[in-house]
């Protein structure tokens, strides 16, 4: 009885209260994007701005606004070849003048009312840079996805530094830009975000931010659902993209243990599935790794493929 109406309360530094600014780029969203900003004006911290890069092929396209969201929602269009996962997030960074600001991808909705505040709390350390969410899989998303959101986004919080490369090699960079949130004076000292990149602006920027002396906190208790039941075609082409993106930031990619990391997921979910005796799965974990492999190895070598190859290869053709 006594609990009842109280506050709940989890160590929040207040000068971050209305200080996060919200960046999603959105390019022909769906009922999902609707609900995403519908939740997120049910945050306890709420936006106090909301940065909408919109990628358009038509400029008289709008955007349907939940009335809930409008007075905080800025439309800023992007020509569908100016787009770029580096640039666009850039342009979005430089329009906000808060202290912090979180990038979304228009396909992830927070769990519950406590996103925001959670995903500030590690900021408390000033050393900490950035924050990014734990990742759970829609009631849809199939075995593999499933396992595989478990692997890379499991229950346990952990800060990463440059204490961490030997132990955790590529992993120590691992961030994602689903949801995730930068401390801006880190941001702009690190340089900001690329501005051509085909992938992994989110990694990149937090090599860059670990290179300088901060760290990287893995926030388990800020949740987002997002996950993809992609085809073995669009694994090709994400890992092709992928690839790619090593290839052109091989001076980082090339300095940690990376494939190294792909092959330890692939022991990991193949133990789990022999035990739990799912050997369809099994195969399907099988086929999807292949197609994995070939992407990332076809996208890694780009330089010498013919240019009617790339186009078809890759999943984001207008970075060509």
């Amino acid at each position: 009885m006594g609990n009842k109406g109280k506050k709940r309360s989890f160590g929040l530094n207040q000068q971050f209260k209305n200080q996060v600014d919200l960046i999603i780029p959105v390019y022909h969203p769906n009922d999902k994007f609707k609900k995403l900003l519908e939740k997120l004006m049910m945050q306890t911290i709420k936006p106090n701005k909301i940065f909408i890069m919109h990628t358009v092929e038509d400029e008289s396209i709008q955007l349907e606004i939940p009335d809930i969201a409008k007075d905080i929602v800025e439309i800023h269009p992007i020509k569908k070849e100016d787009f770029d996962h580096g640039a666009t997030r850039r342009y979005g960074a430089d329009l906000s003048e808060s202290d912090i600001i979180m990038l979304m991808t228009q396909d992830a909705i927070p769990a519950d009312e406590f996103l925001i505040e959670k995903m500030v709390i590690p900021f408390n350390d000033s050393k900490v840079a950035v924050s990014y969410a734990r990742q759970i899989p829609y009631k849809n998303a199939n075995l593999l996805e499933k396992m595989t959101r478990v692997y890379n986004y499991p229950n346990k919080k952990e800060v990463k530094s440059s204490r961490d490369i030997q132990r955790l090699g590529i992993k120590t960079f691992f961030c994602s830009n689903v949801c995730a949130a930068y401390r801006k004076e880190a941001y702009e000292k690190a340089g900001g975000f690329v501005e051509k990149t085909i992938f992994n602006e989110d990694m990149i920027m937090a090599f860059a931010l670990v290179g300088i002396g901060y760290k990287i906190a893995y926030a388990a208790d800020a949740k987002v659902f997002h996950s993809h039941n992609y085809s073995y075609l669009q694994h090709f082409r994400r890992n092709f993209d992928l690839g790619v993106s090593h290839r052109q930031y091989s001076e980082l990619f090339r300095s940690v243990k990376s494939e190294s990391e792909g092959i330890k997921m692939i022991f990991t979910l193949t133990n789990a599935l022999i035990k739990r005796k799912k050997y369809s799965a099994l195969i399907e974990l099988v086929i999807t790794s292949g197609f994995k492999f070939m992407g990332y190895k076809l996208g890694y070598y780009y330089r010498i493929l013919p240019k009617k190859f790339v186009n078809l290869f890759t999943m984001n053709k207008s970075f060509w």
